[in-house]
């Protein structure tokens, strides 16, 4: 009996000791007088619990279930924000002048990039130069409160789920954001960020990531309709070009549907093919760009689905070097435009005397598409696009291992359409409304190879599977694509050093130069 009495005290000593070092880790709003009543604004409760656990040398913020309303929660180093199962963190709307923190004053650069890429104060959770920093938990951020727009006259108004700048070792896991505002996650200057098993359902962007380093974005589920699903950047917005660099995204899926029918599980569109904004307003796609001041560098991805969206886009407009990109094992449904579009122009947006982009060694393979183009009944509309401008090549690219099904059905009147330059507007798909080649078009190429690659018509197309317009050094090999009778599978101008061996329909061949020739 007294050694049971013994063991008993023991237990209990422990409990107690273990119940303290909780209490100094584990900071529950609760205790700090926040209210998960969807009704009280609970901005001063939750920040008062982050000041106590940063002086303690940091911890977690702990929401349990309930529907907590805040203004601008203000993080700070050490703390992780931890939404339990249930757990409902609301964008409040602000009123009266009294809402989320104001921006900061505006810098001599904003005029660099867009509008959204100058502020982050103005989001409903922030942090700026700070370390070591988590938002976790099975909860949800809802940013109800937030505009989609920045709204610099109406005071107190917020814009993003998540705005972090100059941060280092950030982890945001396994929650749900809901009407992310401008962006769900803005994340500039931030190095170590790792994004792990996050759904977003966006009303704009999903996830930014601009001008950081060494970044993790892996197994997320994003729905981005309107805007960018997830979009890589390096803009002005630091006040000094620096690139995004060493960045692997992986097991993600990407999707186009109505906002909030990810969340619902749903996945609803009331768009259809003969909506005129079908081809342009149905985003969610995978894009390194617009912004592009500091480039682009060591960027895998690898293992994600598309589907009822955009493809991939990889573009430099305002300077930026572009180098060192794998593409890989991606596949896509239900494509509205093209299944990639990669992008060397001159918009320029950046400090005078910066120098013209450079991209160059880009790999895709292993790239499965079923679905793409041709909606709003535009035929020309799904080609593959590739496009430098003139004394400004895009080098070293590889496609390799590529099966894509166009919807297509264009007319040969098609093929003697002008293709626009567009040299220094911002470039993006839409503005080429047609294409001569329903495959892939290339212009301004320099050092291209070819192979293994498979494409198909769902409707009857007249125009050639490749064009192929001032492109020096392009290799052909192991190409099978329909091809309509008395239509060529190439047409090639101001070509040098182009062969083809084992391509369907066409001899093995090799020409030294062609001004205009059909194969």
């Amino acid at each position: 009996m007294k050694h049971s009495k013994f063991i008993l005290s023991l237990l209990l000593a422990s409990c107690l000791t273990l119940s303290s070092q909780a209490k100094g880790i584990f900071y529950n709003v609760l205790d700090y007088g926040a209210k998960g009543d969807g009704k009280t604004n609970n901005t001063k409760a939750i920040n008062a619990a982050i000041t106590a656990a940063a002086k303690n040398g940091g911890g977690t913020v702990y929401f349990p279930a309930g529907n907590f309303l805040s203004f601008t929660i203000r993080m700070k180093s050490k703390i992780n924000l931890h939404l339990d199962q249930g757990a409902v963190l609301i964008g409040d709307q602000e009123a009266n002048g009294v809402g989320y923190d104001l921006p900061e004053e505006d810098a001599w650069y904003k005029k660099f990039q867009d509008f959204g890429h100058s502020y982050w104060k103005n989001s409903l959770i922030y942090g700026d130069s700070l370390r070591d920093i988590s938002i976790t938990g099975n909860g949800m951020i809802w940013g109800r409160g937030l505009y989609t727009y920045d709204k610099p006259k109406i005071q107190g108004s917020g814009n993003k789920a998540i705005g972090l700048k100059n941060c280092f070792n950030v982890t945001i896991r396994d929650v749900s954001i809901l009407h992310g505002g401008h962006f769900c996650i803005l994340a500039t200057g931030v190095d170590n960020l790792t994004i792990d098993n996050v759904r977003a359902d966006a009303d704009r962007d999903a996830f930014d990531i601009d001008c950081c380093k060494n970044v993790r974005v892996s197994n997320c589920n994003i729905n981005s309709p309107t805007d960018d699903g997830l979009c890589l950047k390096s803009s002005f917005g630091l006040g000094y070009a620096r690139a995004t660099e060493n960045v692997t995204i992986t097991n993600c899926q990407v999707y186009g549907y109505d906002h909030g029918t990810l969340i619902d599980g749903t996945f609803q569109s009331l768009f259809n093919d003969d909506d005129p904004m079908a081809n342009h307003s149905i985003t969610g796609r995978l894009k390194l760009g617009t912004e592009s001041n500091g480039g682009f560098k060591n960027i895998a991805i690898s293992n994600c689905v598309f589907e009822h969206s955009r493809g991939l886009c990889i573009e430099t407009a305002d300077g930026a070097m572009i180098e060192d990109i794998v593409i890989n094992n991606i596949t896509m449904r239900d494509i509205t435009d093209t299944p990639f579009f990669i992008r060397l122009n001159a918009r320029m947006r950046g400090p005078e005397g910066t120098p013209i982009g450079v991209c160059r060694r880009i790999t895709i393979s292993n790239l499965n598409v079923y679905d793409v183009g041709g909606r709003t009944k535009l035929p020309e509309v799904g080609a593959g696009m590739v496009m430098g401008i003139p004394g400004h090549y895009i080098e070293d690219l590889t496609l390799s291992n590529i099966r894509i099904y166009y919807r297509a059905g264009a007319t040969k009147e098609a093929i003697d359409k002008e293709v626009p330059q567009n040299i220094d507007v911002y470039p993006d798909p839409y503005r080429w409304h047609s294409m001569p080649a329903y495959g892939i078009y290339f212009r301004y190429v320099k050092g291209l190879k070819v192979n293994d690659v498979v494409l198909r018509c769902l409707n009857r197309d007249e125009r050639p599977a490749f064009v192929l317009d001032e492109v020096h050094g392009a290799d052909f090999t192991t190409v099978d694509a329909q091809q309509t009778e008395g239509t060529p599978q190439f047409i090639l101008k101001n070509v040098t050093n182009f062969t083809a061996h084992q391509v369907m329909g066409v001899a093995d061949v090799m020409i030294e130069k062609a001004v205009k020739k059909e194969l």
